[in-house]
């Protein structure tokens, strides 16, 4: 996942690096397959990361990813640390626990209740924060089919995870709170420094989980190569295709495409991971969706 005012990159789930004017030559088509990689390439990067889970489990591929998500953004950000006051150190500090947990609680559900159903709880985070943001009428009936959806989703049944769904829900939290740290480290630190702290620190705090999870399940060349390439293709390609997409399309078309990777999740599931949702299922994902689709239609009008 979920990039000033939202996530530079990330792993299941991230969020898109401050909106730029689309280039005046810039090429629609161009930034349209650019779009649809970078969801493909979040959604997928998840899937390939939890066919590790056998053997490193979900902490060992979030701890993986981490390093590799640090290596990225600390090469592009290059932050001057020692420069660094107490008050620009606090929201870092914040937003690298977040950071890690947001995505250890979402790899952990995703190895529960799969990959559709947990992106798409996660998504709620973005959701309710643009919701709570306005006091429109339209809002209303957006968080009202939201919620119909979650309450879909997470209907009791003999098969239900809750704590999976929970799970799901904290990742929601999370990415809630890890779009309001982002603002607070975009305005005190300049440029991608602040983020690259951020994910250089998260790095170091699951150092000692790696050492752990490698001396108690010693990992296999396979294991490895999925949790990197869950690294690459969930937090450097899509850090990389939003930039190039956000000169060449309006930012509230990239907002509505964001929208589509919950079902981008459930398809990527169920190809490369046979795992099948049934209609109620797709019902709760494509309220969830609508109801962010709706909202960004409502604002451009």
């Amino acid at each position: 996942m979920h990039a000033a005012s939202a996530r530079p990159a990330e792993p299941a789930r991230r969020t898109p690096p401050a909106p730029t004017a689309p280039k005046p030559g810039g090429t629609p088509l161009a930034g349209v397959i650019a779009m649809v990689g970078s969801g493909l390439s979040n959604q997928t990067g998840a899937a390939i990361g939890s066919l590790a889970f056998p053997v490193l489990g979900p902490v060992g591929v979030v701890a993986v990813r981490q390093y590799v998500a640090a290596v990225v953004l600390l090469a592009v950000g290059r932050p001057r640390l020692r420069t660094f006051t107490w008050g620009q150190w606090w929201p870092v500090v914040l937003l690298a626990l977040v950071f890690g947990t947001m995505n250890l609680s979402l790899y952990t559900a995703i190895d529960r209740i799969g990959l559709g159903l947990a992106v798409t709880l996660e998504f709620l985070g973005p959701l309710s924060i643009a919701l709570a943001a306005s006091r429109r009428r339209v809002d209303a009936c957006c968080a009202v089919i939201a919620a119909a959806g979650v309450v879909t989703l997470m209907r009791p049944r003999p098969s239900a995870d809750f704590l999976g769904m929970g799970l799901g829900l904290l990742a929601a939290g999370c990415w809630a709170s890890y779009i309001l740290l982002n603002r607070t480290v975009g305005r005190r630190i300049p440029g991608a420094a602040g983020s690259a702290a951020a994910a250089g620190l998260s790095a170091v705090l699951f150092l000692p989980v790696g050492v752990a999870v490698a001396v108690r399940h010693p990992p296999t060349p396979t294991a490895v190569g999925c949790a990197v390439a869950a690294g690459v293709l969930s937090s450097a390609v899509p850090c990389l295709a939003d930039l190039f997409t956000l000169r060449r399309v309006p930012a509230p078309a990239f907002g509505l495409f964001m929208s589509v990777n919950p079902v981008l999740a459930g398809l990527v599931g169920w190809i490369v991971l046979g795992q099948n949702l049934d209609w109620t299922e797709w019902t709760g994902i494509g309220a969830v969706v609508a109801a962010n689709v709706l909202g960004i239609l409502a604002a451009r009008s």
